[in-house]
């Protein structure tokens, strides 16, 4: 009789392990709480867990599937410059709401909320530091400032970097993501398209070099201006990059465009771009390139004649 009960209750243990089997459920919800928050980050491309710090390392950049994954401009920075050689400059500029404007909320408490959040005052970083060795320009933009848009203070910090960086020799590099001139300065952030142009005009004028580095997004009014002005154009994988949004122009032209539309391959394609380059090589590739392209040495018309007086003087003494 016990046996028969003991029988009995054993199969209908194994019963309930065998149901719990086909319904699925054997996954056990204590081990996945016990996952701290950011300690493992999911692909949004393939779906593939990694550990943050591996992702870190490899530069935000899927192992699995090579999808880039945005990055702010600290770690965009970090991921650049040589250590201990950053400084910044012109920190202290800060946007103002000269129209007053309103939306859904004020702009200029949109503007304070936004800062408070993320710890930036405007939506680009600008500095001098070096790349392996070599000085350069920086300005990095972040799309979590509003998109990334372009203001007043923005097109201020861009333009006297590159006026600087005029002066002191230095080839510039631009990092750029962003939705376009930002609409509630109205006509004071489209002028920012005209006056860094204008500034990199006279750069070029110097001879210098000026590379833009196009991260997805780049779209609207910074594609229509500086994005689209370097002497060589590089592009991250995949990125979208253009002036009008897909949707737009679907619906003006009324027809479907192809799935590789504004991307930076198809600007590849095109000629718009001049190479692709994934964002582990990013460093070294703007390093060969800045080396490639130095400025030689400026010569001093009082040392060639101090040299020719030399020759002519060895001269007369050997005759």
């Amino acid at each position: 009789m016990a046996n028969n009960e003991e029988s009995r209750g054993l199969k209908s243990l194994l019963d309930w392990f065998a149901n719990r089997r086909k319904s699925g459920s054997t996954i056990l919800e204590p081990q996945e709480r016990e996952i701290a928050d950011g300690l493992w980050h999911k692909c949004s491309n393939c779906g593939v867990l990694t550990y943050a710090k591996d992702l870190r390392a490899n530069q935000m950049v899927c192992v699995e599937c090579g999808h880039h994954n945005r990055v702010d401009s600290d770690e965009r920075i970090r991921q650049l410059i040589d250590v201990n050689s950053w400084r910044s400059i012109d920190e202290h500029l800060c946007p103002t709401d000269p129209l007053q404007f309103r939306d859904r909320k004020p702009y200029f408490d949109r503007l304070r909320e936004t800062q408070d959040k993320l710890k930036l005052i405007d939506a680009v970083k600008t500095g001098f530091g070096q790349i392996n060795g070599l000085s350069i320009a920086l300005g990095v933009m972040d799309f979590r400032f509003m998109g990334g848009s372009m203001g007043s203070v923005v097109g201020e910090k861009l333009t006297r970097l590159i006026e600087q960086a005029t002066q002191r020799r230095y080839p510039v590099v631009i990092v750029c993501t962003s939705g376009g001139a930002r609409m509630q300065e109205g006509m004071l952030s489209l002028m920012q398209m005209a006056k860094i142009s204008a500034a990199l005009e006279r750069h070029q004028e110097a001879r210098l070099l000026y590379i833009p580095v196009l991260t997805n997004p780049t779209t609207g009014g910074v594609t229509a201006s500086f994005a689209m002005l370097g002497d060589i154009i590089i592009a991250e994988p995949k990125a979208t990059i253009g002036f009008a949004g897909r949707r737009v122009i679907e619906q003006t032209l009324r027809e479907k465009l192809p799935e590789e539309f504004q991307t930076a391959e198809d600007l590849l394609k095109h000629g718009f771009v001049d190479e692709i380059v994934p964002r582990t090589q990013l460093k070294r590739t703007l390093a060969q390139l800045i080396a490639l392209h130095q400025p030689p040495a400026p010569t001093s018309t009082h040392n060639n004649m101090v040299v020719w007086e030399t020759r002519s003087l060895s001269s007369s003494a050997v005759e």
